[in-house]
């Protein structure tokens, strides 16, 4: 535990030493020589510090309204996201998969999280088909239910890349305004998104989950690529050519090191892997 906490009681040490000289008490300590009951003082003050810091606001900041919500107040974290994603060795940061039903969107989330945990770094994959399990499973597929869809998962991939994760966002998302939406909530190059490319006619002939046999039977209504459109982006980071007319699809494997690659190239996975 003291090992995950070092630069937490370094700084502890720091603030705590120069009042004791201060008040005329002589010490020579490093860090690096504390024992596990000075340590332990140390971390038990620094938490107590941030205790007082949260409890007694001398900011004179009152709550406030944000939306439906009344009397709310955002609270600071003591760790900075900066210090977060020193300890992970990368940059948090929102991968959005957009793209026709059965494009491919979750098998590459999938198989981009398996290389780069294989690479040491920790990425969460957002899929759409499990979100409405839980998150989402108050929701249907109108246009403003879709909406609602993307809002919520957009605040949620924004709070796992404030913490410096690699968040992989896997959702057919067909509305431009509502991909654009989300991407105006995060900073600048938090966002990034992948446009899953692939004709809806390769996309109805590979029909995984068999939804496309159903919306041209009239089973399923307002299914994208079928009786709701779908909007390409504009303005996509990635472009992912997953398959011409042809049908050939190209391997998960290889859109992941594409990915990996950008994700290199643009310093999100930190040191070289």
């Amino acid at each position: 535990m003291f090992g995950l906490i070092s630069k937490g009681i370094r700084d502890s040490s720091r603030s705590i030493i120069g009042s004791k000289l201060c008040q005329g008490t002589s010490l020579n300590i490093s860090a690096k020589s504390l024992s596990a009951a000075d340590k332990s003082t140390l971390l038990t003050t620094k938490l107590q510090q941030i205790g007082r810091m949260f409890s007694s606001s001398t900011d004179g900041t009152t709550a406030y309204h944000i939306g439906s919500s009344t009397n709310i107040k955002w609270h600071e974290g003591s760790v900075s996201r900066d210090d977060k994603e020193s300890m992970l060795n990368q940059r948090g940061c929102v991968l959005w998969f957009t793209g026709l039903s059965g494009s491919g969107k979750s098998t590459l989330a999938y198989t981009l999280e398996h290389a780069l945990a294989a690479e040491g770094k920790l990425g969460v994959v957002l899929d759409g088909d499990n979100i409405r399990h839980g998150l989402n499973k108050n929701l249907g597929f109108s246009t403003e239910d879709r909406e609602e869809n993307i809002r919520r998962i957009g605040e949620v991939s924004k709070l796992f890349a404030s913490q410096g994760l690699i968040t992989l966002v896997s959702f057919i998302s067909p509305y431009r305004r509502d991909r654009d939406a989300v991407r105006s909530t995060l900073p600048a190059g938090d966002f990034i998104e992948i446009y899953m490319k692939i004709p809806v006619a390769v996309c109805e002939e590979r029909d995984p989950k068999g939804l496309y046999k159903a919306a041209r039977a009239g089973k399923i209504k307002g299914f994208t690529g079928i009786d709701d459109p779908y909007e390409e982006p504009t303005h996509a980071e990635i472009v992912m050519e997953v398959s011409k007319e042809d049908g050939v699809l190209m391997p998960p494997e290889t859109m992941a090191l594409n990915v990996l690659r950008y994700l290199q190239e643009n310093n999100y996975l930190g040191k070289a892997i």
